[in-house]
């Protein structure tokens, strides 16, 4: 599956308003692996910048005075998007913005819905933790994710930071160091498991493989009444389905990921009520 991490700065909130995007920052991702094509570019806007959205980017309108303009970028972002999943943080915001850019250079309305599907992984968040503050700085918290580079918005760093959240939001364990057993950005990947499907052992990401062998046999006995009768031929399926023991890496990283669980519920989990009956 092809997805897109994307995120967008502006020169304020509503493109109804007269506001432009001012930078564009796109990572692609394939099968959850990251392959190191991306879109990144600054654009002149053509009109000033609100200091409120300055403060919170602090891209001025004079360091974009030589970028190209939108135009200039269109139609090779249409066919960067186009048949791919974009992954965007607050979708609505960023679509909007791209809908308006491109209306404005003649694709029509709604060209992202239209080349595109559209995840929003603000409201994937809501979903998973309802009641509690959902913003990218708080995800990145939450799943301990780096973003101590993160002084100003910046969209390229914003959908590097967002694929790390999104990877982790949808299955990637953490580690005591914070690190995810799913693939990073580099590609890499930790206690011998990809996502792409490759096997250790005989076990993938999508569940145990199943070894089934059909047999034609002789049943040793059939009960019948007191007596024993001979033996029918039959023709039954056999499955042997392999018991794979977590080695001690895997193991340690369990442990972590509960300890992780433990702090975010509080103390108020079961397994250790479940331990201590045991013991």
């Amino acid at each position: 599956m092809r997805q897109i991490i994307l995120d967008t700065e502006t020169t304020g909130l509503e493109p109804k308003q007269g506001h432009r995007i001012i930078e564009i920052g796109g990572i692609e991702m394939i099968d959850r692996r990251m392959t190191g094509n991306t879109f990144h570019h600054y654009i002149n806007p053509e009109r000033e910048i609100d200091e409120a959205a300055y403060e919170v980017h602090g891209i001025s309108l004079e360091s974009l005075q030589d970028k190209p303009v939108f135009r200039d970028l269109s139609q090779e972002l249409l066919e960067f998007i186009t048949g791919a999943e974009l992954i965007i943080h607050n979708a609505p915001f960023d679509v909007a913005f791209l809908n308006n850019e491109f209306g404005l250079c003649g694709y029509g309305a709604k060209v992202v819905e239209d080349s595109c599907e559209v995840l929003d992984t603000l409201v994937m968040a809501r979903h998973k933790h309802p009641g509690q503050k959902n913003n990218l700085d708080a995800l990145c918290r939450r799943y301990q994710v780096d973003n101590s580079q993160r002084q100003l918005h910046g969209a390229l760093l914003d959908a590097e930071i967002l694929a790390d959240v999104y990877l982790l939001m949808t299955g990637g364990q953490i580690s005591l160091l914070g690190e995810s057993d799913d693939l990073t950005r580099s590609g890499a990947t930790r206690s011998g498991v990809t996502r792409s499907g490759a096997t250790r052992s005989g076990v993938t990401r999508s569940g145990l493989t199943q070894h089934a062998a059909t047999h034609t046999g002789i049943d040793t006995k059939i009960e019948d009444g007191n007596e024993s009768s001979p033996a029918r031929a039959t023709s039954r399926t056999v499955v042997h389905t392999p018991l794979i023991r977590a080695n001690e890496q895997e193991l340690e990283s369990h442990r972590a990921w509960l300890v992780l669980l433990e702090k975010e519920a509080e103390g108020k989990v079961v397994w250790n009520e479940i331990e201590t009956e045991i013991g």
